[in-house]
């Protein structure tokens, strides 16, 4: 007997560091086709943060800049290595980091207050 497989989507933060060098105008359009990516292997982008171009501190290769972008997204632990394997092969994206978040409460417990005597 096959067992129901649990809901196992949990949530990460994806920083992605796009190759901009002789695409600078294009880089609305690389954001717009790696969010679809996220939800074609069926992650959920809760939020895209762009964090706009900056300069690495040291000089990897030709490179010497990024454009910066943080995708807050809810996916299975599978899913993201299989991104990860699938944007390591994308040359739009120079490097990735990957870490998962804590569970979004909806309500905090609310903070203990030590009594004044």
């Amino acid at each position: 007997m096959n067992k129901p497989e649990k809901n196992m989507n949990r949530r990460y933060e994806a920083l992605l560091v796009l190759n901009t060098q002789a695409k600078e105008e294009n880089v609305k359009e690389m954001i717009e086709r790696l969010e679809s990516e996220f939800e074609k292997e069926g992650a959920k982008v809760e939020q895209v943060q762009k964090m706009d171009k900056r300069h690495f501190s040291y000089m990897a290769g030709s490179l010497d800049s990024g454009y910066y972008v943080n995708f807050i997204v809810n996916a299975d632990p599978q899913l993201i290595v299989r991104l990860r394997t699938k944007f390591k092969l994308d040359p739009d994206v120079y490097r990735q980091h990957y870490q998962r978040l804590g569970e979004n409460k909806e309500k905090a417990a609310p903070k203990k207050v030590a009594k004044s005597k």
